[in-house]
């Protein structure tokens, strides 16, 4: 007697890239880590149907306006950003308002990459996240269409 297994249907690598749909994200006003989730979730290609957590089926994601993104509560001076350089006493700390001040687009890319897997598809990922301080970006040629959060 032959038992029958229905076989899940897995995309290949092609169908993937002929679906990869490029949105605008403008973070004017919006809320930090709701906008992060948001992005993390397009990037990874959760929202589609087809989702396989081994593949990369996201679609790519241009933010604008990186410098007028919101934090809420005491985030603006509480909130830490460190890094070390490797080197005793090198501790080098900022708080989100330094870094809104100095490195706007840093500030929401750190955020969606805390929010991607730790390994070689999350470095991949992350490459199809384009940050911008301002209102202007370089991508039009890919005709992106507007994501509202």
């Amino acid at each position: 007697m032959e038992i029958f297994t229905p076989q899940t249907p897995m995309p290949t690598k092609e169908e993937a890239l002929a679906k990869r749909e490029w949105y605008v994200v403008d973070a004017s006003g919006k809320t930090l880590g709701r906008l992060a989730s948001e992005i993390a979730k397009r990037l990874r290609g959760k929202h589609r149907p087809e989702f396989a957590p081994h593949l990369d089926l996201g679609d790519f994601v241009v933010v604008i306006n990186a410098e007028k993104v919101r934090l809420t509560g005491k985030k603006l001076d509480q909130k830490i950003y460190w890094r070390h350089s490797g080197y005793m006493g090198g501790l080098k700390l900022r708080t989100a308002r330094q870094m809104l001040e100095k490195k706007p687009e840093e500030v929401i890319r750190l955020a969606v990459k805390r929010m991607l897997p730790k390994n070689r598809l999350g470095r991949k990922l992350l490459k199809k996240l384009k940050v911008y301080a301002g209102p202007e970006h370089p991508h039009q040629a890919q005709n992106p269409k507007p994501f509202e959060i």
